[in-house]
C-alpha cells in the first residue's frame, strides 16, 4: 500500500503543478450536464477520446471539494488487480480522511473487473470515473448501477474554447457581428482553428503530440484492449477512415480498399475505433430502422487535427473540413444540452444529398447543409435542389445553409433558406 500512497501522492503534485498553470480553460461542458451530474450521489462517468481534456475538466469541477485522485493510466499501475483495488481505498482514506467527498479513478477500464469495486463504492460514495473507450458502462456496471449513475460524453475544444485559449478580443462579435472587420478577424481564426484542431495539447506540443496521441489510442484502447493480432492492417483502416472523413463508407468498400478479408471483421474493426472516439459514423436517414441499418454510413474524424496529423490526399479539401467541424459540433451540443437530438445524413435515389438532418422525438426539426460559398452566387444550385426535395420528404422547412462567409437567406421552392457564416454558428 506504500507503493500506492506514492503513486496518488506524485499524481497529486503532477495536478497542482498543471492546475497551476496560467492558460486553462474552464470546459463550456463544465457548466452544464457535468456540474449538475456531481449534485447527485453514486456513479458519475466523463467519457471521451484520449487527451481531450477529461481529467482537467473534473479538477476544476472539483476545485473546491474535498477529493481523492488516482490515474490508473500510469504505468507504475500497469497490470493491477481488482482485488488490490481495496488497497487503493485504504490509501485514499490514509492520506485524505474517511470524509472524503468524492473519488475519482481515472481510465479505471485499464483495470480488469473493476466494475464491482465501483458499483460497491458507488452506494456510499460519489465516485466519478473516466475512460477513453464508449464500451466503459457496458457489461457488468450497467448492469449493477441501472438507474444510479449518469455518463458525460466529453469533446475536444470548440471553437469558442478555442477562442478562449486563444485569449482573443471577440467583444466585437456580439458589438457588430456583421462588420467586415469582424468577419475577416474570426475568419483568420476560424482558419486557424480548423488547421489546428480542438485537442489541448497540439497546442501546446504541435501535430507530433497529436501523432503521438493517435499511437496511444491504437495501443491502449484499440489494440490492446480488443486483443487485435494484426495491428498493422487496423491502424491502416484507421488512417483509410480519418483519411476519408465526410465521405461515405460501406464495408465491403473498406474490405477492397484496406485487404481485409471478411466483412464481419471490418464491421468489429470500425466499431473499435467508434468505440475510442476517434471516428463517428452517422446513418443515412430514413423512418425505416432496416433501410438505415443496411445503407452506407457517413465518416467523422472526432477532431480535425488528426485529419491534419495522420491522414493522406486532404489538400483542396475545405469544404469537407467544414463539414467535420459541424459534424462534431452538433454532437457536441447533443452531449452538453440537446440529449434527445439524433443526427443523420439524407440521400435518394438520385444522389441528391443534404449533410445533416436534426431529429427530435417523431419529427425533423432542422435540415442543415454545409459549402465553402463567400458569396450567394457561390452556393451550388444542386446544394439548394437537394434542400427543396429533402425538406419534402422529410416535411421540414427549417432549413440553414452554412458558408464560410457568405450571411443572408435564399429562397429554394418557395421555402426561405437562412445561410450563416461557420463562424458564426459555432458561437450559436
Amino acid at each position: 500500500m506504500e507503493i500506492i500512497k506514492r503513486i496518488v501522492q506524485d499524481q497529486e503534485a503532477e495536478r497542482k503543478r498543471i492546475l497551476s498553470q496560467p492558460d486553462i480553460i474552464t470546459r463550456n461542458a463544465g457548466s452544464g450536464v457535468a456540474k449538475l451530474a456531481l449534485g447527485h450521489p453514486n456513479a458519475f462517468a466523463v467519457l471521451g477520446i484520449r487527451r481531450c481534456g477529461k481529467s482537467t475538466m473534473v479538477w476544476l469541477l472539483l476545485r473546491k471539494k474535498k477529493y481523492a485522485y488516482i490515474n490508473f493510466d500510469d504505468e507504475a499501475l500497469y497490470g493491477i488487480k481488482a482485488s488490490e483495488l481495496n488497497s487503493v481505498l485504504k490509501a485514499f482514506y490514509e492520506l485524505y480522511g474517511e470524509d472524503v467527498e468524492f473519488l475519482v479513478l481515472d481510465e479505471i477500464q485499464n483495470v480488469e473487473g473493476w466494475e464491482l469495486f465501483v458499483n460497491r463504492l458507488s452506494r456510499s460514495r460519489k465516485v466519478i470515473i473516466t475512460g477513453s473507450n464508449s464500451a466503459l458502462l457496458s457489461g457488468e456496471l450497467a448492469t449493477h448501477l441501472t438507474g444510479r449513475h449518469s455518463d458525460f460524453l466529453l469533446f475536444p475544444f470548440g471553437f469558442a474554447e478555442y477562442l478562449a485559449y486563444r485569449n482573443a478580443d471577440v467583444s466585437m462579435a456580439t458589438r457588430s457581428p456583421f462588420a467586415t472587420e469582424t468577419a475577416s478577424m474570426m475568419s483568420r481564426l476560424l482558419s486557424d482553428y480548423i488547421d489546428r484542431g480542438g485537442m489541448p495539447e497540439g497546442y501546446k506540443f504541435g501535430m507530433e503530440r497529436i501523432k503521438a496521441t493517435f499511437g496511444d489510442i491504437m495501443a491502449r484502447d484499440v489494440i490492446r484492449r480488443h486483443g487485435v493480432r494484426n495491428a498493422k492492417v487496423i491502424e491502416s483502416l484507421a488512417r483509410y477512415l480519418v483519411s476519408n472523413f465526410a465521405k461515405e463508407i460501406t464495408y465491403s468498400s473498406v474490405c477492397k480498399a484496406i485487404g481485409i478479408n471478411k466483412v464481419g471483421t471490418a464491421s468489429a474493426y470500425v466499431g473499435y475505433l467508434e468505440e475510442a472516439y476517434l471516428v463517428f459514423n452517422l446513418s443515412r436517414f430514413s423512418f425505416k430502422l432496416k433501410k438505415r441499418e443496411v445503407a452506407p454510413k457517413k465518416t467523422y474524424c472526432i477532431d480535425t487535427s488528426f485529419i491534419g496529423a495522420i491522414g493522406f490526399n486532404i489538400s483542396e479539401n475545405s469544404g469537407r473540413l467544414m463539414e467535420n467541424v459541424v459534424a462534431i459540433e452538433l454532437l457536441r451540443r447533443k452531449s452538453y444540452r440537446d440529449a434527445g437530438m439524433e443526427l443523420f445524413y439524407w440521400k435518394d435515389h438520385y444522389g441528391r444529398e443534404v449533410d445533416f438532418v436534426v431529429k427530435r422525438g417523431k419529427g425533423v426539426k432542422e435540415l442543415l447543409q454545409v459549402t465553402r460559398a463567400s458569396s450567394r452566387d457561390e452556393i451550388n444550385e444542386r446544394e439548394l435542389e437537394a434542400l427543396a426535395y429533402a425538406a419534402k420528404d422529410l416535411r421540414c422547412k427549417n432549413l440553414l445553409i452554412i458558408t464560410w462567409d457568405y450571411d443572408g437567406e435564399v429562397r429554394v421552392s418557395g421555402i426561405r433558406v437562412r445561410c450563416i457564416p461557420l463562424w458564426r454558428w459555432l458561437l450559436g
